[in-house]
């Protein structure tokens, strides 16, 4: 089984930024409602929600690596 490189890791990052540049791009006020939203979102839910998501994305990229 190959590791993820450094490469790899900057490719993610190049394509997280794809994603968030379209987005703003796409829906400028839809994207300054979710800041909006995020900012009054308490602690605990906002670090559930970031949790679940990278536990997701370990998941994702074990199962696209393996």
């Amino acid at each position: 089984m190959r590791s993820i490189g450094f490469a790899d890791f900057l490719i993610g990052i190049g394509v997280l930024l794809v994603i968030e540049g379209l987005l703003f791009a796409a829906a400028p006020n839809w994207m300054r409602q979710a800041m909006r939203s995020a900012l009054v979102t308490p602690d605990n839910i906002m670090r559930a929600a970031g949790i679940g998501s990278a536990v997701i994305g370990l998941i994702l990229i074990w199962l696209i690596r393996r």
